[in-house]
C-alpha cells in the first residue's frame, strides 16, 4: 500500500498584501501529478486546508477541485482533517457529496463517518468516533486510520470525557488512541494515525511554529503531545501544523510532519518543502520517502545601504518574495520607496534603519502594521506603553482570551 502525506495548504494565504493563490494552484497541481506518477492508493491531508475560517471563493474551489482530482473518481482514498485554521463545520459540510467521490472529511475529534461503498472504488467498511477502516481497490489489506482533527485543550478534554478533567491531555489522548488501536488495529491491516497537534519527542528538538502560524501550544490551545503517547500498533503517524518538514521520532513508528507545500512566512526562507510517500504492509515497519516540491517562490531577507544597489538586486531577482531592510543615512523619501516598489512586485515589507548621531543604525518608529497578527500588534503596543515585552504569563492569558473569542 502506498500513501501520500501532505498538510498545511493554507489556501487563501497572503504574505503581507501579496496573494499566494497562483503559487498554490501550481504546487497543488504538482502534488496531484506526483500522486499519479507514484500511483498512490491513498492521500492524507493533515489539517489547515484553508488559512481562515471564511476563505475566498477561489480557494474553496481550488480545494474541491484538487481533492476530487486526487480521488480519481473514487479509485483512490482521500482523507482530510481540520486544522486550527479551519472551520470544522466548513470542512465537514460537503461530506455526503464528497463520500461519493471517495473523499472523507473529519472536522471534529468525535466525527464519525457513515460507512459507504463505491462501485469499483473504495469502501468504508467500519467507523467509530475518530476512526475509519477503508478497503482500497488495489490493496488486499484494509487501511485503518485514527483521526484527530484540531481542537483546543478544553474541547478535547470535554470530548474525551474523563471524570478527571485535571489529567494531562497527553495521558488522555494516549488512552483514547490505545483503546481505538486495540479495538480495530490488528496485524492484518495497515494502521496509521493522522492528527493536527503540536507533537514532539520527549527531550528532543522542539521545532518552532512559523511566524504567521496561530499558536496551538499552551493555554487557549492544547498541551504539547509526546511521540511516546502513540500506540505501539501504529505504523506511521501523519502530522499537521508545523510548517517545517521533519521527522519527530522513529519510535514507536515514523512520526512525520510533512510541512507546508509553500514557504508562508519569512522564518521559512531557507526551508525546502516536501510531501511524504509512505509504503506500508501489515505487521511491518512502514518505509518513508520525502519528495521535494519544486513549485513556489523562494522567500528572501536582504539588507542594503543604498536604494540603487537594492533596485539592481531586485531587478535581477524577479521571481522571489523579499523583505527589504534599508540601512541608510537618512529617511527614505516617498520617491525612493516608490522606486523600490516599482522595481519588484514581490516586496513583502521595507524595514527602514537610519543611522543615529552615535553612528548606530536603529529602526524607525512607524505606524502599526495592520497586516500583522493580533498577537504581534498586542506585543508592539505593550512595549510602546510599558517599555518592555509582556511576560510569558501575560502572553498565555492573551492567547487564551483570543482562543475563546475565536470560538
Amino acid at each position: 500500500m502506498k500513501i501520500l502525506h501532505t498538510a498545511d495548504w493554507h489556501l487563501g494565504k497572503y504574505l503581507g498584501v501579496i496573494s499566494r493563490h497562483q503559487e498554490q494552484v501550481a504546487v497543488l497541481e504538482e502534488i496531484c501529478a506526483l500522486a499519479d506518477a507514484e500511483d498512490v492508493d491513498a492521500v492524507i491531508v493533515a489539517g489547515d486546508l484553508f488559512d481562515a475560517f471564511n476563505p475566498p471563493v477561489e480557494s474553496v474551489e481550488l480545494m474541491y477541485k484538487t481533492l476530487k482530482r486526487l480521488a480519481k473518481n473514487g479509485e483512490r482514498a482521500v482523507v482530510a482533517i481540520a486544522g486550527n485554521h479551519d472551520s470544522p463545520e466548513r470542512i465537514e459540510a460537503p461530506d455526503p457529496l464528497a463520500r461519493e467521490c471517495g473523499i472523507i472529511f473529519a472536522g471534529y475529534p468525535q466525527s464519525k463517518v457513515s460507512p459507504f461503498s463505491l462501485t469499483d472504488g473504495i469502501s468504508l467498511v467500519r467507523s467509530d468516533e475518530g476512526f475509519v477502516e477503508l478497503k482500497l481497490p488495489c490493496s488486499e489489506p484494509p487501511l485503518r486510520i485514527l483521526l484527530t482533527p484540531y481542537a483546543n485543550e478544553a474541547r478535547l478534554k470535554a470530548y474525551l470525557g474523563t471524570e478527571n478533567r485535571g489529567a494531562e491531555l497527553r495521558t488522555m489522548l494516549q488512552a483514547f488512541w490505545s483503546n481505538l488501536a486495540s479495538k480495530y488495529c490488528d496485524e492484518r491491516g495497515v494502521n496509521i494515525l493522522v492528527a493536527h497537534l503540536f507533537l514532539m519527542q520527549k527531550g528532543g528538538q522542539k521545532f518552532e511554529e512559523s511566524d504567521d502560524e496561530k499558536s496551538i501550544a499552551g493555554p487557549g490551545g492544547a498541551q504539547v503531545i509526546n511521540s511516546e503517547n502513540i500506540p505501539s500498533g501504529i505504523q506511521y503517524t501523519a502530522m499537521g501544523h508545523l510548517h517545517q518538514h521533519h521527522e519527530v521520532a522513529s519510535q514507536p513508528c515514523p512520526v512525520m510532519y510533512s510541512g507546508s507545500p509553500l514557504a508562508y512566512s519569512m522564518n521559512e526562507e531557507d526551508q525546502d518543502k516536501y510531501v511524504v510517500i509512505i509504503e506500508a504492509e501489515p505487521a511491518k515497519r512502514a518505509s518513508i520517502r520525502p519528495v521535494r516540491l519544486k513549485q513556489g517562490k523562494r522567500l528572501v531577507r536582504k539588507q542594503f545601504t543604498s536604494v540603487g544597489s537594492a533596485v539592481t538586486w531586485l531587478q535581477s531577482n524577479p521571481s522571489v518574495l523579499v523583505e527589504l531592510t534599508m540601512a541608510t543615512e537618512t529617511y527614505l523619501t516617498a520617491a525612493e520607496r516608490k522606486r523600490l516598489y516599482n522595481a519588484h512586485s514581490g516586496i513583502d515589507d521595507i524595514i527602514p534603519l537610519v543611522k543615529s548621531v552615535d553612528g548606530e543604525f536603529a529602526a524607525l518608529s512607524t505606524p502599526a502594521d495592520l497586516r500583522k497578527s493580533v498577537e504581534e500588534l498586542f506585543i508592539e503596543y505593550f512595549h510602546h506603553e510599558q517599555g518592555q515585552t509582556p511576560n510569558k504569563d501575560l502572553l498565555e492569558l492573551f492567547r487564551e482570551i483570543q482562543a475563546v473569542e475565536e470560538e
